[in-house]
């Protein structure tokens, strides 16, 4: 198996494959006046198995359609929607995120948690923006330094990771440079990232490398993940998840 097969793997079964919650999906959803909407259409781009297309099921009347790369992930989703009679609520697309095959304007919402860094933050609002509605709005979770200073090991190892990290003024800077006007804001507190996240991962890496047969790849999966781990839990007072929702104009 590649590597990227082994990833798959290790985060199937979970509602999420990065750091969120359903609290943090339903705070963000409060900074959108949708009370009395009906029929919304919306959009979750890199929704990966769906915890938040779940959550954002049961709380709007909307139609859904929930975008992945990876039909493994749209599988777990297809299945937890029936399971939860939301089948008719969601509609399930393997597709990449920059090749979306929406049309001009036509949706409410555009919704994506910790998955527009693949496309890059500033590429991916633009993009998008075609598709929103007058008025229509974004909410997307991007990894933000929240504080202006911070030790050079942190520093080092994001800006080498994604360039794109910044703190959130200037992300929301880029927002409104872009046609957008910033509704709401928040980061992530720690429970987004190791209850719901890391303490899921970690309790799968033995089953994971018995069934891989402790394969060099495989361990090194493992080992990236543990420095992962270590890295947000020396470090979790300087970088989160930012989660931004605007408004196109």
């Amino acid at each position: 198996m590649t590597e990227l097969d082994l990833l798959i793997d290790l985060h199937k079964n979970t509602d999420r494959q990065g750091p969120g919650s359903e609290n943090d999906t339903l705070k963000a959803l409060d900074f959108i006046p949708i009370s009395g909407n009906k029929d919304l259409v919306v959009a979750d781009i890199g929704c990966g198995s769906g915890g938040q297309s779940i959550t954002l099921a049961q709380n709007i009347d909307a139609q859904i359609t929930a975008v992945d790369l990876f039909p493994q992930f749209l599988d777990e989703l297809n299945k937890n929607a029936q399971r939860l009679g939301l089948q008719e609520k969601i509609t399930t697309l393997e597709k990449s995120m920059d090749d979306l095959p929406f049309e001009k304007e036509s949706i409410d919402i555009i919704w994506s948690e910790g998955a527009i860094y693949n496309m890059g933050f500033e590429k991916g609002i633009k993009k998008w923006k075609e598709y929103l509605k007058p008025q229509g709005y974004l909410a997307v979770s991007e990894i933000t330094w929240i504080t202006s200073n911070r030790p050079k090991e942190v520093d080092e190892f994001w800006n080498e990771a994604y360039p794109e990290i910044d703190i959130a003024s200037n992300k929301i800077k880029i927002l409104e440079e872009n046609g957008y006007n910033l509704v709401g804001y928040f980061y992530l507190e720690e429970d987004s990232w190791i209850k719901n996240y890391y303490k899921l991962l970690e309790d799968k890496f033995d089953s994971f490398l018995t069934e891989h047969k402790h394969s060099e790849t495989a361990q090194n999966v493992v080992e990236n993940y543990k420095s992962e781990i270590e890295l947000y839990r020396k470090f979790k007072a300087y970088y989160s998840y930012g989660f931004y929702v605007a408004r196109k104009e």
